[in-house]
């Protein structure tokens, strides 16, 4: 073999070993986004707004995900309109008064897989108020709680973010960069 034969093979060496070294970059990149899909699925949160009257009324957050949910932002609207706190949707729904619930707090609340949160239960002020006017007002919110409307600002713990808007239209969810910075809309409680 002379040298120009030897020179040529080791050019084809060098071009075969360049193209094996960019194959193997190419499979491992595959192979790492592949990965992080699969990660990404197995941490994915997936929060859904709802109510219930049976037996009380209640407004209801759940987290029918995999993964965790870390509440990042929120807004109640009643009549499309923002309200800072459950009082002042009740207010809204009920008119002015002093009214008895339990409460949980949304926003900055991780909810785990699986897990629903009461964000709100009305209670019946037995003994406070006539049977007939307690009835009124619970007939009245019941009708009244589909005027409620929730958007939250949700993410996952690899930091990919959703918005949730819900309301008497049903749920529905979108991918978001970031969730908003508090504002004078935002939710309090």
């Amino acid at each position: 073999m002379g040298r120009e034969e030897g020179a040529s093979v080791r050019r084809y060496e060098t071009i075969i070993a360049t193209l094996v070294g960019i194959s193997a970059l190419f499979v491992s990149g595959y192979t790492a986004y592949v990965q992080r899909q699969q990660v990404r699925a197995v941490v994915w949160p997936i929060l859904e707004f709802s109510t219930g009257n049976d037996p009380d009324l209640r407004f209801i957050v759940a987290n029918k995900g995999v993964g965790p949910a870390i509440v990042r932002h929120v807004l109640v609207m009643v009549d499309g309109q923002p309200v800072k706190t459950w009082h002042d949707a009740l207010v809204k729904i009920l008119g002015p008064g002093k009214y008895t619930f339990s409460q949980s707090t949304i926003g900055g609340h991780v909810l785990a897989a699986g897990e629903s949160l009461n964000a709100l239960v009305w209670k019946d002020k037995q003994g406070t108020l006539p049977s007939s006017e307690s009835g009124a007002l619970r007939s009245t919110l019941d009708e009244g709680r589909q005027r409620v409307a929730m958007e939250i600002c949700y993410c996952s713990t690899l930091g990919e973010c959703w918005i949730l808007r819900s309301g008497f239209d049903g749920n529905s969810t979108r991918e978001t960069r970031t969730c908003p910075d508090s504002s004078e809309k935002t939710f309090q409680e």
